[in-house]
């Protein structure tokens, strides 16, 4: 009866995975209620979100410095060469976001684009902008960034093959057991519906999943794609760079500049499920 050791083990791990699965939800939830509560819910026509807040929420603070080096590299205003080197051009930045990148470049005027990235990415800009975003309601508050939808969808995503994999080596035990083998497959069906069953709830009800954006966030920024069809031509590169990350940049020398300044697609491009 060695299986039903592994059944339980199945159980375990598709409980636990489900339930994380839930509880980020009802997180979730409760900072969409919190925002609306505090009276700082966006309308996605009145008050549609700026590139540095999509850029935010759809891939944190690291793609809004992403977005600002960008930005200046497109206006000029910066130079980003291939070999992974931010030179400064425009001394005078715009906004305060364009004033961080400055100021992490140094006096000298020129630094690899690896630290500048990483300092902007930190800098009061972006937490002033993370902090009006949690209080809106449309970002996760920070300290929960581990235990998101996405994170939990994840999570569930790893469970439903392991505990497959746990039912094919409960069928494949050289032992005997008293217990036909097709209802040995039948008990280790039932986790297994049970995780494939809450992707496809999570898939319908909350998709896409992020790391950043809450329920609400979600909403605006799918506004934000859906609109970006009758901006100008650099408003829609620019946006396509703050929802997509440096994968969306065109110009082969700009990509090429982030692959040697150490791009992080686990940081900054890839946060959407």
């Amino acid at each position: 009866m060695f299986w039903v050791l592994l059944l339980l083990l199945a159980w375990v791990v598709a409980g636990a995975a489900c339930t994380r699965l839930c509880l980020a939800a009802v997180r979730a939830a409760a900072v969409e209620r919190s925002g609306a509560a505090d009276g700082e819910e966006r309308d996605p026509v009145a008050a549609p979100l700026t590139l540095y807040e999509a850029a935010f929420l759809s891939g944190g603070p690291r793609r809004v410095a992403d977005l600002t080096l960008v930005s200046m590299a497109r206006q000029r205003r910066l130079l980003l060469a291939r070999t992974g080197w931010a030179t400064v051009v425009d001394p005078h930045g715009r906004d305060d976001m364009e004033r961080s990148v400055i100021g992490a470049i140094g006096p000298e005027g020129q630094s690899p684009i690896a630290p500048v990235r990483a300092a902007a990415a930190t800098a009061d800009p972006v937490r002033g902008l993370a902090d009006r975003l949690v209080r809106a309601g449309l970002a996760v508050p920070e300290g929960h960034t581990g235990t998101t939808i996405a994170d939990a969808v994840r999570q569930v995503r790893l469970a439903a093959p392991a505990v497959a994999a746990l039912g094919a080596a409960a069928l494949l035990l050289p032992t005997p057991s008293e217990t036909p083998r097709h209802l040995v497959a039948l008990w280790f069906a039932l986790p297994l519906v049970l995780t494939l069953g809450c992707l496809a709830t999570a898939r319908f009800e909350v998709h896409p999943y992020s790391r950043w954006a809450s329920p609400a966030g979600q909403r605006l920024l799918g506004a934000l794609r859906r609109g970006a069809g009758g901006a100008g031509d650099d408003r829609t590169y620019l946006t396509s760079v703050a929802v997509r990350g440096i994968r969306a940049v065109g110009e082969p020398d700009l990509r090429a500049a982030f692959a040697h300044g150490g791009h992080d697609r686990r940081a900054g491009g890839e946060q959407e499920c």
